[in-house]
């Protein structure tokens, strides 16, 4: 490695890994002694964990997000997305998000795109069916839930009422689990404002297609939060794989069969397609080869980490690799930026090496699991648990402070419920006004525009 200036390093992504990577260059690197770049098409950071709440009225969606310019100043922000990498020319694509595409040279890559959902080849998913991994799905499914609640409250049609409240989550795992009982704890408080809906009424399904949900907690763990969500009134079918979604018939292999207006995809992810377009080496199941140190296998001035890379784990049996999990994403981001500036200072790196602590998770308003170091809580302190050590993940003090506010407000006054559907299509409302004609005047008279028409705007000073 030899720079005759001040080497470019190229971040792809600005997620976990992204975000905190550029976050401690910027604090750990010398005046002039690099400049970084990161591309993200987002002009944000999405905390994850936090995303159920969000999704559940109990956080603001602004503060489980931050700004990347606010909290890199340092850094050179590029609200885009790479659409191939030529490592070997040092030459990147980017497309910014309004529609240019140009060649971004670079002299050091940290490829952090992240992962995607991971889908199947199911009738009608594409058509109907919504994640859960940003902050526009959450508040797009909370819409949904209220609206649909609002639609069954004025619906005669018994079946397409109950058609309108059954909502059905796919996969098992900590995404599904979480924003399924959030929405439904939200829902079932949101009954007390339907004089003609009550939570019987509501059909909330879980199809998982393994015999349990939450791999990473123990068995037991596992059981236990199937009962404590088959408490709540919640259907789950363990071992059942989705065969149909057409119009929203959702068809199972065992013949079961029924109708739904919502469908939420929490089936697992997959590393970033981007990848397919490099020219780094990839595994059997398309992520990056990594080495314990954070490099792509094999390649000079490559580095990566978090969802998209395959990364060893020296703390499991041979061959095994690191989860993808935020647990993970954080402390690997910090390794690789220590590495990365030791590397440009030609000193020793360290290879990255943590022991899984375990695992939380919300089942909602004051109900949780945890497995930590082998100590399992349920119920409150399960669920305290999981706020305390997420909100000291959350980066930077403002946003802290911030979701600290949200949940002390909480303790004095009850969620908002109601649903700013327009959000999904803002200009419907527009479209209708000028699609519309104007209503038949009784008489005749002069046609007028401006503020003298009337009606559309604040009047001047008499």
């Amino acid at each position: 490695m030899a720079f005759g200036r001040a080497p470019h390093i190229l971040v792809v992504g600005g997620g976990y890994v992204g975000m905190y990577t550029a976050l401690r260059l910027q604090r750990r690197l010398r005046r002039g002694e690099a400049r970084v770049t990161v591309v993200e098409p987002n002009s944000y950071m999405t905390y994850q964990p936090f995303l159920p709440e969000a999704a559940a009225g109990n956080l603001e969606p602004r503060h489980v997000v931050v700004p990347l310019r606010k909290v890199l100043p340092g850094c050179e922000v590029v609200s885009g997305r790479v659409t191939s990498v030529a490592h070997t020319h040092r030459v990147a694509t980017v497309r910014t998000v309004g529609g240019d595409e140009y060649e971004l040279g670079y002299d050091i890559l940290v490829m952090a795109p992240g992962s995607v959902a991971r889908t199947l080849p199911i009738p009608g998913l594409a058509d109907l069916g919504v994640g859960f991994k940003s902050v526009a799905e959450a508040i797009y499914l909370r819409n949904k839930v209220i609206n649909r609640l609002d639609a069954a409250a004025s619906m005669r049609d018994p079946v397409e009422r109950a058609r309108a409240l059954t909502f059905v989550f796919v996969g098992g795992g900590y995404a599904g689990i979480e924003a399924l009982a959030e929405l439904e704890d939200m829902s079932r408080h949101a009954c007390a404002y339907y004089r003609n809906i009550v939570p019987a009424d509501l059909r909330w399904v879980l199809v998982e297609a393994t015999d349990r949900i939450l791999p990473e907690v123990s068995p037991a763990m596992g059981l236990y939060t199937v009962k404590q969500l088959e408490h709540c009134g919640i259907e789950v079918r363990l071992s059942r794989c989705v065969t149909s979604l057409v119009n929203g018939r959702v068809e199972l292999d065992d013949g079961t069969a029924f109708d739904s207006d919502t469908i939420v995809w929490t089936a697992g992810v997959r590393a970033n397609p981007v990848l397919g377009h490099t020219d780094l080496p990839l595994d059997e199941r398309g992520r990056l080869r990594a080495n314990p140190f954070l490099q792509v296998e094999g390649v000079v001035d490559a580095w990566t980490a978090g969802d998209c890379a395959a990364v060893p784990d020296l703390t499991g049996p041979p061959g095994a690799t690191t989860s993808p999990s935020a647990q993970h994403a954080v402390r690997q981001a910090r390794r690789l930026a220590e590495n990365l500036v030791a590397h440009l200072r030609r000193e020793p790196i360290e290879p990255y090496e943590h022991r899984y602590a375990g695992s939380v998770a919300s089942l909602g308003l004051h109900r949780g699991v945890a497995d930590v170091y082998g100590v399992k809580l349920r119920g409150w302190p399960a669920w305290f648990m999981h706020r305390t050590y997420h909100l000291s993940r959350l980066p930077t003090f403002n946003r802290k402070a911030r979701v600290m506010a949200d949940w002390t407000l909480s303790l004095f006054f009850k969620r908002e419920i109601v649903s700013l559907g327009s959000f999904a299509d803002p200009r419907a409302e527009f479209r209708r006004a000028v699609a519309a004609p104007p209503p038949s005047a009784p008489t005749a008279a002069p046609a007028r525009t401006g503020a003298a028409a009337g009606g559309g705007g604040p009047v001047g000073p008499v």
